[in-house]
């Protein structure tokens, strides 16, 4: 660490929903707060097309949209808001030290962690280019625009169980695709989707491809064992094979599940360590949506803030 070191009140890392509104409550509460983007600026709500579950937008937004309107709150509120990824971490005393884009050193006398978590997905040429045209990662958020269709969805954990679930009770049929011959899902789970009437599920099958030229068509599904090949006409393909928490620079500091999803302090935004707080979906596994991850940041700023002056530092 030879070059300068810049030193900062209050640092958050990451800027989707989490990281915007603790970057709106720390500036209100003058912690002079310095907020890295990180490579996805907005995060995963930037590849979400139409929100229309978020309250206060009575006609739905677009994601990418959403985002910039945070972003501008936060740069009203006096966010010191900089383009920039962090790159290593060096919380083995106070300040905490963050490294940006593998050049430049931050010290931060409190830490706020929101670089969210990436779905996962399954590598297809045409799932990507179809994102967001009928190709999604999150039923909750985006089911409600194929009611009364024919819906895809592929995986075999709880997660996936639950979004069929969810999904048929709002679209005519819903075609699960299962790569092997039982699912990872818990018992109860399996047995509420293989009750469902309207969830067909495709045993030891993989996607082959999503159909379609500006939106979803059908899905083409291939029969492992057999090799034989069907196409399904869907208006939409979700993808459910699980999300990777954005942690892995922390790894070595801070108490992770093991997923990677960061623990905290329950009903807080606590870590294990004094004045590093986490928000947002690198903390949280279970609600994962907009407003939930706006919620944590509101926390994990009044966090920040009573912790600096319990420390005599704000």
């Amino acid at each position: 660490m030879a070059q300068e070191i810049e030193h900062v009140h209050c640092l958050i890392i990451g800027s989707g929903p989490a990281g915007y509104t603790a970057a709106i409550y720390a500036a209100r509460a003058n912690l002079k707060p310095v907020l890295y983007q990180g490579i996805q600026p907005g995060g995963q709500l930037t590849i979400t097309t139409e929100v229309e579950n978020y309250p206060g937008y009575p006609s739905g937004i677009q994601g990418p949209e959403m985002m910039i309107d945070f972003e501008k709150q936060a740069s009203r509120m006096g966010a010191d808001i900089r383009f920039g990824m962090a790159t290593k971490v060096d919380f083995s005393g106070k300040p905490y030290k963050v490294e940006i884009d593998e050049e430049k050193w931050i010290s931060a006398d409190a830490v706020i962690v929101s670089t969210g978590a990436s779905a996962k997905w399954l590598g297809l040429e045409s799932e990507q280019r179809l994102n967001g045209f009928g190709v999604s990662a999150c039923a909750v958020c985006d089911g409600f625009f194929f009611k009364g269709k024919e819906v895809a969805i592929v995986g075999a954990g709880d997660t996936a169980c639950e979004e069929a679930l969810y999904l048929s009770k709002l679209c005519t049929n819903v075609h699960m695709i299962v790569r092997k011959g039982e699912m990872r899902a818990s018992k109860v789970m399996q047995e509420r989707v293989q009750k469902t009437s309207n969830i067909m599920v495709y045993w030891h099958s993989e996607t082959a491809e999503v159909v379609g030229g500006n939106k979803v068509e059908a899905v083409r599904i291939r029969n492992t064992q057999t090799g034989k090949e069907e196409t399904v006409p869907v208006s939409a393909f979700f993808v459910a094979i699980g999300h990777e928490p954005n942690s892995n620079i922390f790894k070595s500091w801070l108490d992770m599940d093991g997923q990677g999803y960061i623990q905290t302090v329950p009903g807080t935004s606590k870590t294990n360590l004094e004045g590093i707080f986490a928000a947002g979906d690198v903390q949280d596994k279970i609600y994962r949506q907009a407003v939930t991850a706006a919620g944590s940041g509101c926390m994990a700023a009044l966090d920040a803030e009573r912790y600096l002056s319990a420390a005599g530092l704000h």
